[in-house]
């Protein structure tokens, strides 16, 4: 145990490991029922986790702190067959839309789940080795990945009842065998955090009889049991596979759920964190330049946690700010939008934040709890479902519900305000990834907000489940005519999100750890300063978020009367600092002393 590595994966299995019980374990009470710690051999454990990853003990350490990208990263998330063409595999067709449409602007691709599944549109995985037939093989994500930074999901939480796994489990066989976690029905799970409203145990027949798995998402997706270290070091094999396949990034799917505890909430437990932190150790020892973001759709102050002392999570999820950004611009208030700017701790090198507005789930609302009251949630919800939106629930402790998250696309819920739909939805749109573009951290693109795609009601009519209404489909010579077409409303969104894109990735100042103050402007206007590593280059990133026309003084925005000053979208220049500048609708302006190109 003297040599660095070896002792730090100790460390961390040390904590993992230290109160394992192999029946239910009330903590609230401190009461253990039929109790017997389980002996783990950690030394063991700590060995067969370097042999699965290929690492020495003696492997070097990577260099803390280190920022893995720049202002060029922006990721494109897509689902493997968000495009297809009856003539080549979806896989094939996602990297030539790529190549062929984007001019450069996208450096990294998250494709989501690409794995054999039987439900869930990936999550519910069979097969986390092998690659869905019907998109692919691996030979199509190894070719994207030695052009593109790869992004993919360690569904880390739960698999598919149709796996191996879970067949091996019911047989008493193994890899399978004491996999899955399980829970006497009689025991109290008041406690625990949900984000479904369906039953959380599961009774099924094993060969030692019935018992009851734990679900947290759906009957078809089942908790693995963590207690269990060899289902952790399936992982790590996983991972290891998963970077010889070219993959970079690792999006830790639903990790909050990973370790339960009978009493507990079950959710974000020390086991987590500690799981997530020897992951961090063991792939950035692999890989140098591989990073983690965990997936984590709770409140934000629980959510910052996963960064932890900046050796946790190399990114987290910024799961606030798609719900507070639908908010003001529906309202025409940025008031907390900024509260919540202002309470944002910088991230330390070598973190940051993964920003988005539109993702294949839902709008989350568990992360606006304690930024907006519950009638602005309220409030916001039912003007969600009157654009056409709909509400997924959670249960409550004693059966009640509440709204866990809005299914609709992006793009329908921004077409009006409080007062109704109106006419200026294509500005209102831009102006929400102008104002995502330009903030700290990693831009993160739905492809279906790329072409401004509506609410899918076919689709989601066909599944059954409200998350398919931004899953749509797109055929691709379809899709390609609509691009074409200069004046239709698909190539309009394409063309001016492309154009925002090839300016951001050209300025310092957007490096995603650059410095960034919340600027106080009014209600209606949202502003905020990112200033270069170097010092050399300012931008004001200043977006009326009214659909009324404004006027704002020159002076009130502090221009450096010595440096020359443009806005980067318009090409305005500004020399009069007693002038004003003038703001139409949703207009947003990136007005900087030094383009970088």
């Amino acid at each position: 145990m003297n040599n660095d590595l070896n002792q730090r994966v100790y460390n961390h299995l040390e904590v993992i490991y230290e109160n394992v019980y192999d029946t239910a374990h009330d903590a609230t009470h401190d009461t253990i029922y039929e109790a017997r710690k389980v002996d783990i051999d950690i030394t063991a454990v700590a060995a067969q986790a370097l042999e699965a990853m290929r690492l020495s003990p003696q492997a070097p350490a990577p260099k803390s702190h280190q920022n893995q990208w720049t202002e060029r990263d922006i990721i494109l998330i897509s689902y493997g067959d968000s495009i297809v063409d009856p003539e080549q595999k979806p896989l094939v067709t996602l990297k030539h839309f790529i190549d062929n449409y984007t001019d450069g602007t996208i450096n990294s691709l998250h494709i989501l789940p690409f794995f054999p599944f039987s439900s869930d549109d990936g999550f519910s995985v069979i097969d986390f080795m092998q690659v869905n037939p019907s998109l692919g093989d691996w030979q199509d994500n190894t070719t994207i990945a030695s052009e593109y930074r790869l992004m993919a999901d360690l569904v880390i939480n739960h698999c598919s009842q149709e796996s191996l796994w879970f067949k091996n489990f019911i047989a008493d066989e193994s890899p399978g065998k004491k996999y899955f976690f399980t829970e006497d029905p009689n025991q109290d799970t008041s406690h625990v955090v949900r984000p479904r409203t369906n039953p959380l145990l599961r009774a099924v027949e094993t060969k030692h009889g019935l018992e009851h798995v734990w679900c947290t998402f759906s009957h078809d997706q089942v908790d693995l049991d963590f207690r269990n270290p060899q289902v952790l070091l399936e992982f790590i094999k996983i991972v290891r596979y998963y970077l010889d396949k070219g993959i970079r990034i690792f999006r830790l799917d639903a990790v909050a759920f990973v370790w339960k505890k009978s009493g507990t909430s079950c959710i974000n437990l020390h086991e987590t964190h500690e799981i997530v932190r020897l992951l961090r150790l063991l792939i950035e020892h692999a890989e140098s330049d591989a990073i983690i973001i965990t997936e984590t759709n709770i409140p934000n102050r629980e959510n910052l946690e996963y960064f932890g002392n900046a050796n946790e999570a190399h990114c987290i999820y910024n799961f606030s700010l798609p719900p507070l950004l639908v908010h003001t611009l529906i309202s025409g208030n940025s008031y907390y939008l900024k509260q919540w700017m202002m309470s944002m701790p910088p991230a330390q090198n070598g973190t940051t934040y993964f920003n988005f507005i539109a993702s294949h789930d839902g709008i989350g609302l568990r992360p606006t709890e304690g930024l907006l009251s519950e009638r602005e949630i309220d409030n916001l919800s039912a003007i969600m479902e009157n654009f056409g939106g709909r509400i997924s629930y959670r249960e409550l402790p004693g059966g009640k519900t509440k709204p866990y998250e809005i299914n609709i696309s992006l793009f329908d819920a921004l077409q009006g305000t409080h007062a109704g739909p109106d006419k200026y939805n294509i500005e209102r749109f831009i102006c929400a990834h102008a104002i995502m573009l330009a903030l700290e951290g990693i831009p993160g693109i739905y492809i279906h907000s790329l072409m401004g795609t509506r609410n899918d009601y076919d689709k989601c009519d066909a599944t059954g489940h409200n998350r398919s209404i931004n899953r749509h489909q797109w055929d691709y010579p379809q899709l390609q005519e609509k691009l074409a077409d200069p004046d239709h409303q698909h190539a309009i969104v394409f063309d001016e999100i492309k154009s925002l894109l090839a300016i951001r990735i050209e300025q310092a100042a957007f490096h995603l750890n650059a410095t960034q103050f919340t600027l106080h402007l009014g209600d209606t206007i949202f502003g905020f300063w990112r200033q270069s590593h170097d010092r050399q280059q300012s931008i004001f990133c200043i977006a009326n978020i009214d659909k009324s026309p404004c006027s704002l003084p020159l002076s009130s925005v502090n221009l450096i009367g010595t440096d020359d000053w443009v806005d980067l979208i318009s090409g305005t220049r500004f020399t009069d600092y007693n002038d004003t500048i003038e703001l139409a609708p949703y207009q947003t302006v990136w007005i900087t002393n030094r383009p970088s190109k």
